[in-house]
């Protein structure tokens, strides 16, 4: 299992000061960067860490000198151990992009209507969620559906850690309920796939052939609403080797648009490599299970009872509006620790 540990922080903290310290350090801009932003991570999460740990020593102070304030101090330790839960969270992240900021990409699927309602759902869901952890969430395109919600959505997850905690939530994810669009308010299923890639910076090394891309422009339109961006210039990029496509709507101009679908494109393409890099780690292991983008890896029942249950960790959660409005650290967290113990892919 790995843990937090902040001895080997604090001699890579070390590590990076003395590198910085070094004649030249910033003649190569791009690794300087690289290398203040681990320094100011390490030591931002260190600092936290002391904080937490002089806290903890005072309530336990507090404990000794007066047990009746038992109750006090419980209410005192309450946040030291949710914050506390976040640092070993972090130890978790040992990816090539699980440090940095992370792209939402949120699709109906099967279901009609309800499946493009159920994603505008799981983009409130996520709205809500970036929100509570303190997270940047900037929708850069959302497609509306012909009847009610949407056909896709896109958003831009600004945070520390934020791709390797939303790694969790890359897969199909399923809803069960009556539906609201279907005049006998039978149950019906429906369902929605969730793709996360690496932000990355616009100067990436990721290069693409202009050769092999399809650009359209289209405008933007839509019932309105605080996730649809009103503009004449939007820009959609197909991908002619993978079939990626990838389109942006926000900005104010077409090269602007073209830009940020450019950067969004070459984001999805890290992805892919590092889906194939998981597949063949999962094939040295000799597991089965499909690590793609297509697996279902979550339902939300609503009818005929209330529960959602993740089919990798099989966690269950029987209050469904909470997870809805944003509660979902404890499937996060237990399957970020499943796949640390190679319980999960």
């Amino acid at each position: 299992m790995i843990t937090f540990d902040p001895d080997r922080l604090e001699r890579r903290r070390d590590e990076l000061e003395q590198a910085m310290g070094e004649p030249g350090f910033w003649d190569d801009q791009a690794g300087a960067a690289r290398i203040s932003t681990e320094h100011s991570r390490l030591t931002r999460r260190l600092e936290r860490y002391e904080r937490l740990r002089h806290e903890f020593e005072d309530a336990k102070e507090l404990y000794e000198l007066d047990p009746e304030l038992e109750d006090d101090v419980a209410g005192q330790l309450a946040p030291v151990e949710e914050e506390l839960s976040r640092l070993q969270e972090d130890a978790l992240f040992t990816g090539r992009y699980d440090a940095g900021d992370a792209l939402l990409e949120i699709h109906a699927g099967t279901g009609g209507t309800d499946a493009q309602d159920w994603a505008e759902m799981l983009l409130r869901m996520y709205q809500r969620w970036t929100a509570d952890r303190g997270f940047e969430a900037d929708v850069l395109e959302a497609s509306p559906g012909e009847e009610a919600g949407l056909k896709s959505a896109t958003v831009a997850v600004r945070g520390e850690n934020a791709y390797g905690i939303l790694k969790a939530e890359r897969g199909v994810h399923r809803l069960v309920r009556l539906s609201p669009f279907d005049a006998a308010h039978r149950r019906h299923t429906a369902f929605a796939q969730v793709v996360v890639a690496p932000l990355l910076p616009e100067d990436a090394p990721i290069e693409v052939d202009e050769a092999e891309l399809r650009i359209d422009t289209y405008r933007s339109s839509g019932a309105g609403g605080q996730h649809v961006n009103k503009t004449d210039s939007a820009v959609r990029i197909t991908h002619l080797p993978t079939g990626i496509v990838v389109q942006c709507q926000n900005e104010r101009s077409q090269t602007s648009n073209k830009q940020t679908a450019l950067r969004m494109l070459k984001s999805r393409l890290a992805e892919l490599e590092e889906e194939k890099r998981e597949a063949e780690l999962a094939k040295e292991r000799g597991a089965a299970q499909d690590i793609g983008f297509g697996s279902q890896i979550r339902s939300y029942v609503l009818h005929p009872y209330q529960l959602v249950k993740d089919h990798r960790t099989d966690l269950e959660i029987g209050n469904t509006q909470s997870v809805l409005d944003g509660g979902l650290d404890d499937f996060i967290h237990a399957y970020l620790l499943a796949k640390a113990a190679g319980k999960v892919l």
